[in-house]
């Protein structure tokens, strides 16, 4: 892999960049923050070939809107349900716009 391909994959939201100390330091919480929403199939962190947890921009992102329902006191697994269900319906909404502006360009 060159450098040019190495830097591209940065702006890869999916691209599993950050281990485990960097993410919860973005996040500003604890490593067994980021092990219970693991545990709670909030997110799966990828792997290294060493073992390690690597996360995405995507799934930091995730895990700071759990981190911020949790703050406001909401037990954890209810955090993760929640965004969880934020998140299914971000995807509905935007299927179903696509499906709309797909519909609209048909001739009747």
């Amino acid at each position: 892999m060159t450098a040019n391909n190495s830097f591209s994959r940065l702006d890869d939201d999916d691209y599993p960049a950050y281990t485990m100390g960097r993410a919860a330091e973005m996040l500003g919480t604890t490593h067994g923050f980021l092990r219970a929403i693991g545990e709670a199939r909030l997110i799966t962190p990828l792997r290294s070939e060493g073992g390690h947890r690597r996360y995405s921009r995507y799934q930091l992102r995730i895990a700071a809107r759990a981190r911020e329902l949790v703050d406001q006191g909401t037990p954890i697994e209810a955090a993760c349900r929640i965004v969880i269900l934020e998140d299914q319906l971000e995807e509905a909404q935007r299927i179903n716009a696509e499906h709309h502006r797909t519909a609209q360009r048909r001739p009747t």
